[in-house]
């Protein structure tokens, strides 16, 4: 374990403090979502980017609206459709004319934001889609030759329907694979629709407070990367990725493709956080159990037949925590000898 990293209990006590106030803030946009709420504020404190998929009027836009408000930093929504070309996102280069003389000056797009909100971000062409590639990686953009720096922090917060609705376009393996976490966005049970009810008809509208700022969130995700991993949890995590791939455990009949080595990163970053919001200075298995699913089932694809079954990549997911143990050895008989090198 890399025990220099290690968080002071302060540290950890504030720290909760104020996600707790955070989640607090959130749960005024989402009423009953609370578990939706912890994977957002995981999948931020992890530097992630975060695609929901719901189908429409659930609330998905309403709760990344309510987390720039709760941060107070910059957001951008942009309303993807199928006319929506790449320089709608990225920026474009305007010929302006100065004391006589004309220069292309680039203007910046929507996605130079703290938070770029792509909402119903399948139903643009892939082509567009495909904007976004360079920005959820490197955080830059690169237009007719020049890289232009992105705000920092920048999250792609993504909505999407699914894809069996009409006028959509499936996202891009390579796309999928940036983004840390997607997460089903289900509905409301009947009690939390009365409540959403009830307000409306009084004129009471969410009012998300002020929680935290550009340079407090910033602290906060720096903390999350001091989260001790001790050395049996990252061959956890190895084992778990390596075994999504054809060939290398029985789980994984009927994958086509398994996970790459960003999805090993992605769990990692996200167990990390986990363990901050729960104010451990380490993460463990649990924290990696919590988290594995919505890191890991988007990146999974299956064979035309285990479509044709009705498999889902959950269900690989569900196999593989059941397969794969948590420990690569055996554990001592005596429990004073186990010991985490």
């Amino acid at each position: 374990m890399n025990t220099h990293f290690s968080l002071s209990p302060e540290e950890l006590r504030t720290a909760v403090q104020k996600l707790d106030a955070l989640a607090s803030a959130m749960n005024q946009v989402l009423f009953g979502k609370e578990d939706l709420i912890e994977l957002i504020l995981t999948g931020v404190l992890a530097r992630g980017h975060i695609l929901l998929e719901g189908l429409p009027g659930l609330g998905k836009t309403e709760l990344v609206k309510g987390l720039s408000k709760a941060l107070d930093i910059t957001a951008r929504r942009v309303q993807f459709t199928p006319d929506l070309l790449p320089g709608d996102i990225t920026g474009t280069p305007v010929l302006q004319e100065t004391d006589g003389r004309k220069s292309f000056v680039f203007q910046e797009g929507p996605v130079f934001a703290n938070i770029m909100l792509a909402d119903e971000i399948n139903r643009a062409s892939p082509k567009t889609q495909s904007a976004l590639l360079e920005a959820m990686q490197e955080r830059k953009v690169t237009v007719m030759g020049q890289s232009h720096s992105l705000p920092e922090p920048f999250f792609v917060l993504a909505t999407q329907n699914p894809i069996e609705l009409e006028g959509t376009y499936p996202l891009p393996e390579a796309q999928l694979d940036r983004f840390l976490f997607k997460i089903n966005v289900g509905r409301n049970p009947a009690e939390v629709l009365t409540r959403i009810v009830l307000n409306r008809e009084m004129g009471v509208e969410p009012a998300v407070p002020r929680v935290l700022d550009a340079e407090e969130l910033l602290r906060l995700m720096g903390l999350a990367r001091r989260i001790a991993i001790p050395d049996a949890v990252a061959g956890y995590i190895g084992r778990l990725v390596n075994a999504t791939h054809p060939g290398e455990s029985e789980a994984a009949r009927g994958v086509k493709y398994g996970a790459s080595p960003r999805a090993a990163l992605g769990l990692a970053a996200a167990a990390k956080a986990r363990a901050l919001r729960q104010g451990r200075p380490f993460c463990s298995f649990e924290d990696v159990q919590a988290v594995i699913r919505p890191v890991l089932e988007h990146r999974i694809l299956l064979d035309h037949m285990a479509k044709l079954e009705g498999a889902t990549p959950g269900d690989v997911v569900e196999r593989l925590l059941k397969e794969i143990p948590a420990q690569d050895k055996p554990l001592p008989h005596s429990l004073a000898a186990a010991k985490i090198h």
